[in-house]
């Protein structure tokens, strides 16, 4: 009896490889996926940027600080032979800042603050620049300030130590002038009466 279910076994394992060995239903091959159109990018030209107005102003800056006070006079007095604008303003003012003249920086800062403040559409690039280098302004005046006024504290201190020398000389010249002292000690034994 043990042959039987080993006949059923082997019965099912032919039937299996039959199957396997058999054949298969092939289904048609696909058609190619259909091509994509090609891509198309439009590249759109970014509007030109605005001329640089704040670059060519800074290396102009840059060259005025090479210039000695001649040079840099001469050149206030060029610029304010041209026509008024908010660059010639700036420029005046960049000048203005470094001559040594009293008054010079009030004069820049209230041309910068022009610039600054302008409704100008010529000014609106500057504008920033302005307002930097009048801040700037104010802030060495400020410092110009300080400094005055630690030099005039220092020459009335200097005065006073000139008086306080002034008296101590007198001092000793009387200290010398008086006639000298007897000891201490020679008075207390009787030995100088």
């Amino acid at each position: 009896m043990t042959y039987k279910p080993t006949a059923a076994l082997l019965t099912a394992l032919m039937l299996t490889a039959c199957t396997l060995n058999s054949p298969l239903p092939q289904e048609p091959p696909l058609p190619p996926p259909p091509e994509a159109p090609p891509l198309v990018v439009q590249v759109q030209q970014a509007p030109p940027l605005p001329p640089d107005e704040v670059g060519p102003l800074l290396t102009y800056h840059q060259s005025l600080r090479r210039m000695s006070q001649g040079e840099l006079l001469k050149e206030l007095s060029g610029l304010s032979l041209q026509q008024r604008s908010p660059r010639v303003a700036i420029q005046m003012g960049m000048v203005l800042m470094l001559t040594r003249v009293s008054g010079d920086l009030a004069r820049a800062q209230a041309l910068l603050d022009s610039v600054a403040s302008s409704p100008d559409p010529e000014a609106a690039p500057l504008r920033a620049l302005a307002q930097l280098l009048s801040s700037n302004c104010a802030e060495t005046r400020r410092l110009a300030e300080h400094g005055d006024k630690l030099l005039a504290q220092q020459k009335e201190s200097q005065k006073r130590i000139d008086q306080l020398n002034e008296m101590l000389e007198g001092l000793k010249t009387i200290e010398r002038t008086l006639p000298p002292r007897p000891a201490a000690g020679l008075q207390s034994q009787g030995v100088i009466k």
